[in-house]
Order: C-alpha cells, then structure tokens, then sequence
C-alpha cells in the first residue's frame, strides 16, 4: 500500500536532483525528493582538501548566486552552497531513504523505499556515478587495508600507502597523503598521470615523481594484496612492497544493473549509455527521466554540474506539457 502521493519523485539529491525539485517548484509541480544518503551525498563523501575543477558559478543551480572568496570553491564551500539552497527554498527532502525498486502502477508507478512506498505519476532518476567503484579483482582487495574512497590524510601519516590510479583522485590522495609524512607510492597502470588531472596540480605530482619524493610505478598493476604487502606487475618485472594502506582510486561507476532491473534501456559495453529522448531525456518507460551524469553511461567525464543543469528545465517543461494536456482531456 503506497503511504503517500505525488505528481513527481526525484530520486537522488545531488545538485541536479535539487535543481529538478527547483524546476519542479517554478512550474508548480508538487514533488518530494528520495536521498538514500545525506544531502550532496556525494560531495559529502569528497576527500575533506578537494578543490572543484570548475568556478563557483558553473556549480549554481536554479540561478541562486554560488559566492565565495577564492576562484575555485572547495567542497566545504559546496557542502555550505547546497544545503543554504535547499534551506532557503524549503525543498521537499527525505534523506537516509534508499530507493529499492520501481513499479507500474496504473498510469504511473509505485516507488519503494526501505521506510514505505511513494505513487508517482512521473519520476525523475538523478543518481549520479559515484557509489560503485572500479574493483581491482585481485586477491587480498577485501581486507581492511584496502580503500576505494579517500578522506583525510592524516589518517595515512607515517605510514606506507600505495595509491592505485593517476586521475584527479588518485594524484589528490597521494600529494596530501605524502605531504602528512606519508611513504607514497603510486601504481599506473598507463605510461604517464592522466591529461585530465587539474592544471595546476599535474605539474606537482610530476615533480614529486621525477625527485623521487613520490614512488610511481607506470605501465604497471597490483596483481595481490596481503596483510603487509602489495605484489606489482612492472615492466621490469614483479615487484613486493611492504605495506600498510592501499587506496584503490580508479574511479567510479553509475548503478547501470538498476536501471536495467527497472526495464530502462541500456546500450552496448564499454559506453552503456542509457536510451533516452535528448529532448526531453524521458527512458523508454513513459513517465521515467533520467537527469545529470548518470544520463551518459560509463562515459563518466562527459556531464558536470555546469552542462547538466538544463536536464531540469527540460524534463520539467514536458512534465508540465504533459499535465496540462491530461488536465485539458479531462
């Protein structure tokens, strides 16, 4: 039995699931937003030191003005952003409620949670890439000392870290971490730190490897995992550290296995981009949308925050179109 309803329910409350419930309140469309986790979850679960990529105004949604006083915002600055956003406009949140399943229901659908069940006419998927990472399917990656998120370097002072990746997270971890006292060594598996990596960032991180202040292994891979070592696969060879932590950062993937479970169609590997309408970014399921990164697939760099936020305004427009039009057939 469905404990309430609802025109619309946006699932995830990321900065473009928030930008939808916005959309949805300038078009007067009842809503309610589903979070399993807190507010930004992912933001929330950025390393504490992160700066963003990009400046404070392309991370605005619902043109409310994102201030701050240095030209990259951090993730506390963002953290501050989005919750003054979701305060000052009242936005219908229930967090800490994971969206298990999604059912037809009639014309529309039955949403379930782990606290209860939502009717929705329409529903909005905004769940963003960032709760499942790349495993290494090496043995030894489930004990304790392996890590697929990073939070705070001093964690890691004193202490022998590998770092695993050479995108921004990767680099991010293994500057801050060596910076704490931390004895840093990357593995990579490409010949060099990714193009990608914040401009003023990968010039440090050569620097470090190229005085040998940081390890790097290039063209190489963690091939096992125990209580007190790594074993490297290099060019020269296999290679056996010792080892007290090893921070798995080789990025993260959208939960494209619930979207197929739901019927939402999914291309072919490596790219599994959903099939939507690019106008209206409504899935083959009438009624089901897909908003932010989620919408292209294993192509994770492809949507931000900056070009994703239009995914709102369209997705609201054919909502509203397509009440009035119930409304004028009734």
């Amino acid at each position: 039995m469905k404990d309430c309803n609802y025109p619309l329910v946006i699932v995830g409350a990321g900065p473009i699931g928030i930008a939808c419930a916005l959309e949805a309140q300038r078009n007067g469309v009842p809503y309610v937003v589903l979070e399993k986790g807190t507010l930004v979850n992912s933001i929330y679960h950025y390393p504490v030191n992160m700066t963003f990529f990009s400046t404070s105004e392309r991370l605005e949604i619902g043109g409310i003005p994102f201030v701050t006083n240095q030209p990259k915002p951090k993730r506390a600055d963002a953290l501050e952003y989005y919750r003054r956003v979701a305060q000052d406009r009242q936005v219908n949140l229930h967090l800490f409620e994971e969206v298990t399943d999604l059912r037809r229901d009639g014309d529309g659908y039955e949403v379930v949670t782990g606290k209860g069940s939502y009717g929705a006419r329409f529903v909005i998927l905004a769940t963003g890439f960032y709760d499942i990472p790349f495993r290494l399917d090496v043995p030894g990656e489930d004990l304790p000392k392996v890590k697929h998120y990073y939070d705070d370097p001093h964690f890691y002072a004193f202490q022998k870290v590998v770092v695993v990746g050479a995108q921004n997270s990767a680099v991010d971890a293994a500057l801050e971490c060596w910076r704490k006292g931390a004895s840093v060594t990357m593995v990579v598996r490409g010949a060099e730190i990714g193009q990608r990596v914040k401009y003023w960032v990968r010039p440090d991180i050569i620097n470090r490897i190229a005085e040998g202040s940081i390890k790097a292994y290039f063209n190489s891979s963690i091939t096992g995992i125990t209580p007190d070592t790594v074993e490297i696969q290099s060019p020269d060879g296999p290679v056996i550290l010792e080892n007290d932590w090893v921070l798995a950062l080789t990025g993260y993937q959208p939960n494209l296995p619930f979207l197929r479970k739901l019927g939402i169609a999914v291309g072919s590997e490596p790219v599994c981009q959903p099939h939507i309408n690019e106008e209206t970014h409504e899935t083959n399921l009438p009624g089901i949308y897909l908003a932010g990164v989620i919408c292209g697939g294993m192509n994770t760099h492809r949507l931000f925050i900056e070009n994703s936020r239009e995914h709102a305004v369209r997705i609201l427009a054919d909502i509203r179109n397509k009440m009035e039009k119930a409304k004028s057939q009734m």
